[in-house]
């Protein structure tokens, strides 16, 4: 997901203030929450970008779906944001919120895409691998399952690949046939 530079900056500043008043677990509890929200509704999201819509009216319904639901600074910081003109940045806010919270809890993410779910001792393997090339850091696994990978597992954490699948052998199998290394005698 590409990320504007501002919501970072947004993002740095309601860490900050949360860090200082010392609800930084609440407050990274809450921008999930609207995170997974704005993912899951698209109207909602529509709502936000809407330039017709005027700012008290997008503060009222972002207040009636998340009141009770975040804590007193979140919803502050929504206000603001709303009041700033920045609302649509919101769900982009919330996903840099969590990138910066995870780098400062020292949490790797580690995606997985494999053909079947995996197994318990396949799990295992899989964050021993990661552990091993992050050492000191904790390691989050993202599971996705994907049929087209046919067999096999691909693991990024970062900008790092690791690709042990079946359609990959394939794919250099077919590499190294399209080779001809026959030369004809003249």
């Amino acid at each position: 997901m590409i990320v504007a530079p501002v919501a970072y900056r947004y993002a740095r500043s309601l860490m900050e203030l949360a860090q200082e008043k010392g609800v930084l677990a609440g407050v990274h509890e809450d921008m999930r929450l609207v995170g997974s929200t704005c993912a899951a509704n698209r109207e909602l999201v529509v709502l936000l970008n809407s330039p017709v819509v005027k700012a008290d009216k997008k503060d009222r319904i972002l207040e009636r779906v998340f009141s009770g639901k975040v804590g007193q600074l979140t919803a502050t910081f929504m206000g603001i944001l709303v009041r700033k003109g920045r609302e649509r940045l919101l769900p982009d806010v919330a996903h840099a919120f969590s990138e910066l919270y995870k780098i400062s809890k020292n949490i790797v993410v580690a995606h997985v895409s494999s053909a079947v779910p995996l197994s318990a001792g396949a799990r295992a393997k899989v964050l021993a691998i990661a552990e091993k090339q992050h050492p000191g850091k904790s390691i989050e696994l993202v599971e996705k399952v994907d049929p087209a990978l046919i067999g096999g597992v691909t693991i990024r954490i970062g900008d790092e690949l690791y690709d042990g699948t079946v359609s990959r052998r394939l794919a250099d199998l077919r590499r190294e046939f399209s080779k001809n290394p026959y030369i004809p005698a003249i």
